[in-house]
């Protein structure tokens, strides 16, 4: 599997062979984004967690093409905005485990200001 640096450099050749690069400000970015994520969540709307169930089993390829193109617009963002998404989010990572000790947040669906 090719790393993350392999990956933002295909992304961003992709784009820019196709001289993109013109549209993709960072709002119009994080508004694809957005819409991709959106469609994620399409494949999960409505449904309990056997339908959520039958419907992964069924619909795998089109759920992991979402997520394919949710990461492309991280990656994508990350890149332009000159942000090393995997240091990014080892700070949040230790940041979250400030916010959420595990003997006040195991098994608590609880936010931390509320712990």
């Amino acid at each position: 599997m090719p790393n993350i640096k392999t990956l933002t450099k295909k992304i961003v050749s992709f784009r820019d062979v196709r001289d993109w690069a013109q549209f993709h400000n960072p709002k119009d970015v994080a508004i694809s984004l957005a819409l991709e994520a959106a469609e994620l969540l399409e494949h999960f709307q409505w449904k309990n967690p056997a339908e959520i169930a039958a419907h992964i089993k069924t619909n795998k390829e089109a759920v992991s093409e979402e997520l394919a193109d949710v990461l492309y617009w991280v990656l994508l963002l990350s890149y332009d905005l000159k942000i090393d998404p995997l240091a990014a989010l080892g700070r949040k990572l230790k940041k979250n485990a400030r916010k959420y000790p595990v003997k006040k947040s195991k098994g608590r669906h609880t936010k931390y200001n509320r712990l």
